[in-house]
Formats: structure tokens, sequence, C-alpha cells
């Protein structure tokens, strides 16, 4: 249900996103990473099926609960750990 919500709260800020001109192509949501500079990041929905992604969510929900600080999904690891998972699901 978390994920869900997560997923909701997440297309709802992309939707506002797209209206404001930085468009996100069909089947990708936007994610924000990063300690203190946040990154955005482009990725496949495909992604959220993915334990390894879902912890990720598990963590933004602990620290943001569903008010993120960007307006959209962010992500509380270093850009290194995101690339690192991310880049490790795109090869299944």
């Amino acid at each position: 249900m978390a994920i869900r919500q997560i997923l909701r709260r997440s297309l709802s800020a992309e939707r506002r996103s797209i209206a404001s001109g930085t468009e996100v192509p069909k089947g990708h949501f936007a994610v924000y990473v990063g300690d203190s500079e946040k990154k955005r990041f482009v990725i496949p929905i495909s992604y959220l099926n993915h334990p390894s992604f879902q912890d990720l969510l598990c963590q933004a929900e602990e620290e943001f609960g569903f008010s993120h600080p960007t307006g959209g999904l962010t992500i509380p690891c270093s850009e290194d750990l995101f690339v690192d998972i991310t880049s490790r699901l795109g090869r299944r």
C-alpha cells in the first residue's frame, strides 16, 4: 500500500512538472537523489518492481513521509549508490 501512495504522489508531482515544461517520457518517472545537492533522474517505471528499488522507496517514506522537499519523489541516498543500484536494475 505504501508504494502505491508514494507512486501516486510522485505521479501527481510529475503532472505538475510536465505542465511546467520539464517533460518525462511515457513509462518513466523522475526522482531526486543526493545528500545535500539533489540531482534529478528519469527512470523506467519497471524499476518499481525490484526489491532493491522498493527498499529505497521505503527509506524515502521513513525520511520524508509524503511531503518531499523538492515537490517530487526524493530518494535519501548518495548519488553514487543510486547510480549503482539503478545500473544493476537496467541490466536485468
